[in-house]
């Protein structure tokens, strides 16, 4: 079968950490977040690419994920684990000079027991209720821990996207409550908290979703393009019907494109019936069920059958489609499946 195509920006990625690195103000460190194998584009290109961009600074999920960033980048940059220190993790984190953000009792027992001087930060529940230390902990464990010198204290929004949300107000009184007078880093913003405004910000933010194109940072410039081939067409009549469940069947002889991709590379089976594909400037509804490998288009209006038709693209991002299908454009991102090619654009490279 015909591969489609993946193409990642890298230039376009850089650029958008060094804007919200410009948002993050000259006295705050922007830091980058590249877990779920750099939001599905591939950690270690990623990486690299935003360490060649300033970045120094860098979050992933687990320590799995910081090994793989860790061999991208190799030694010198700051690696965070936002799990923190878990069972079996110890050797990893000493071995590759990772950084773990502990976020219970349990953890802070098992890192300063299993590394002493080893470095650590902590990650402070505010209210998301999620990962972290939660306030009644801190306020016991905190003359201990902080004399052991964490590298930052950090928390995380729940609901930074929607800048009126009562929580985020409600999240950073907690945040300076349990860290106003620590005397070290602190780190609360990914984001959305950037795009918030300084108050949000500390000593350290988290450039995330909007490095790779995605709300809410409406100003970031396109990262991903996925061009999907065309394996054949075929003609469909009135009481005909197309794909599974014969959920659609055309009002008039149409001409149905049979395009290589499907739910097993990332196309979530809520697109069917419901998204669009594009010919250059021209869309292209997407008809009938969203199958495993496959899924059909309607090329009727075109002159000619092209060779490829794009899913992401100049006129459809990963929110759009993201919207199209019910959910939020870190789902499409990190759902991008193996079997595309991966085409990176790099100027230096």
């Amino acid at each position: 079968m015909a591969t489609a195509t993946l193409s990642i920006d890298l230039d376009a990625l850089a650029a958008n950490w060094r804007a919200l690195d410009r948002l993050s103000g000259p006295e705050v460190q922007t830091a980058a977040v590249v877990k779920a194998d750099g939001y599905g584009l591939g950690a270690g290109k990623v990486a690299r690419a935003l360490a060649w961009a300033g970045a120094r600074r860098f979050f992933v999920a687990v320590a799995e994920e910081g090994a793989a960033v860790r061999q991208a980048l190799g030694p010198g940059p700051q690696i965070n684990v936002l799990s923190g220190h878990m069972a079996g993790d110890t050797e990893m984190l000493h071995d590759l000079d990772l950084t773990p953000m502990l976020n219970s009792l349990e953890q802070i027992t098992r890192h300063l027991e299993a590394l002493p001087g080893h470095p650590f930060g902590v990650q402070l529940d505010t209210g998301m209720n999620r990962l972290g230390v939660e306030p009644v902990e801190w306020q016991a464990v905190a003359p201990i821990l902080i004399e052991a010198g964490p590298v930052m204290l950090m928390s995380h929004l729940a609901c930074a996207d929607e800048p009126d949300h009562p929580m985020n107000l409600s999240q950073l009184e907690a945040f300076h409550e349990m860290t106003d007078g620590s005397g070290l880093p602190r780190s609360f913003a990914a984001t959305g908290g950037i795009l918030l405004g300084p108050k949000y910000h500390f000593d350290l933010t988290r450039a995330g979703i909007g490095m790779y194109g995605g709300r809410p940072f409406e100003m970031a410039q396109r990262v991903v393009t996925l061009s999907l081939p065309v394996i054949q067409t075929r003609e469909v009549l009135p009481g005909e019907v197309v794909g599974y469940s014969a959920t659609w069947e055309p009002d008039a002889p149409s001409l149905i494109a049979t395009v290589a991709a499907g739910y097993a590379d990332g196309l979530l089976r809520s697109l069917s019936n419901n998204a669009v594909l594009w010919d250059g400037d021209t869309p292209c509804p997407l008809v009938g069920r969203v199958s495993m490998d496959l899924i059909t288009v309607d090329v009727t209006h075109l002159r000619e059958v092209p060779k490829t038709l794009d899913i992401l693209g100049p006129h459809q991002t990963v929110d759009d489609l993201a919207d199209a299908a019910g959910t939020i454009g870190y789902e499409i991102l990190t759902s991008l499946g193996n079997r595309y090619t991966r085409r990176y654009q790099e100027s230096r490279g």
